[in-house]
């Protein structure tokens, strides 16, 4: 699929948009000021797999604690600021390498300006994010409500006020707890602007629900062409977030890092444990970065024949199983063997 070429901003270490990959973002749920947490939890989130972490910076000693995670962690770090600049100030003085904060919501012209001058001087991007519950009331009477365009003109009022600056190092956010109403924001202001966006589904729910929904929304824009970084917004573990995010990204061929896991969902043929085996697999092999397709299928018609695009694979049998690699059977084994002579034949590859 074809993406749009949108401009280049850093986070950090990480360009996104143009052509670069796309990133998958998240965000602590530990309070900023546990040094100790806050830097167990980005690096679990960095093993993961997460490019990009953000963090809410609420209070001084919040923004005093970015230079100690930063000793510890080797991803950018993004300060979620709410309304007060001086803390923007003070994230950037600390060595922060990104801002979410949205200009109009900080008062005056001169504070605008005073983050902007800072943000310029070390080379900072700024997120501007604009939820659907939190539209001003202006464009909510112009625009009859909550919708697609009250949303995406809310945030050309913020960009506009970082234009007249003469700063452009903008992502853009659109996210609403309503997957269509989601798409059809970013799809349009993907058509009036050319600034990177920002994909996710707000207040997704729980890991079951907000991971159906954010597949949905998020994977509906990217396979438009549409987004340069993403996160998927989940009641729970943030390394659950970052799991979801590269696997609608593998799901679209748009990663090809690590292994991809594919199954069969069972039928009257199966005569092996498969659901059992098939969970077991997710486990013992996560973590695996060798970037191979392997499938775990049922039985012999859905196994070497159609799953003979993957790598490596087993077909189920009566109580046992074949082995396969590109399609050609290399071992039968029983099936309590199953996975640990796959997980050899893997090795090997």
């Amino acid at each position: 699929m074809e993406r749009k070429n949108t401009r280049v901003i850093r986070v950090g270490n990480v360009l996104i948009g143009g052509n670069n990959p796309i990133s998958v973002q998240s965000m602590t749920n530990t309070r900023t000021s546990d040094v100790v947490n806050t830097a167990r939890q980005i690096k679990d989130l960095e093993e993961a797999g997460c490019d990009i972490i953000r963090s809410s910076v609420s209070s001084i000693e919040d923004a005093k604690a970015i230079p100690k995670i930063k000793e510890q962690i080797n991803i950018p770090i993004i300060a979620d600021i709410q309304y007060d600049y001086k803390l923007a100030l003070e994230a950037i003085k600390y060595g922060i390498d990104g801002l979410r904060i949205n200009p109009g919501n900080i008062g005056s012209l001169y504070k605008v300006k005073e983050v902007v001058n800072a943000c310029k001087k070390n080379n900072l991007s700024i997120r501007i994010g604009v939820n659907s519950g939190s539209i001003k009331k202006e464009f909510l009477d112009k625009y009859d409500g909550v919708n697609a365009d009250s949303m995406v003109y809310s945030a050309l009022e913020q960009i506009r006020l970082l234009e007249e600056l003469n700063f452009y190092d903008i992502k853009i956010s659109l996210k609403a707890s309503n997957v269509p109403l989601t798409i059809e924001a970013y799809k349009k202001m993907s058509e009036v602007c050319d600034y990177p966006l920002h994909l996710g589904v707000t207040e997704a729910g729980t890991p079951w629900r907000g991971t159906i929904k954010s597949s949905v929304g998020i994977g509906s824009l990217l396979a438009m062409g549409i987004g340069d970084t993403i996160r998927v917004s989940l009641t729970g573990d943030p390394v659950e977030e970052v799991k979801v995010g590269r696997e609608i990204l593998k799901s679209l061929g748009l990663l090809k890092d690590g292994l991809e896991l594919i199954s069969c969902p069972t039928c009257g043929r199966t005569n092996i444990n498969l659901i059992k085996i098939a969970q077991e697999a997710e486990k013992i092999l996560d973590g695996i970065e060798k970037p191979i397709k392997v499938a775990i299928m049922g039985c012999a018609v859905n196994g070497p024949g159609e799953a003979k695009e993957a790598d490596i694979g087993i077909a189920g049998g009566n109580e046992e199983g074949l082995i396969f690699i590109k399609g050609e059977v290399v071992k039968k084994v029983k099936e309590e063997d199953l996975l640990q002579e796959l997980l050899k034949e893997i090795n090997k590859l």
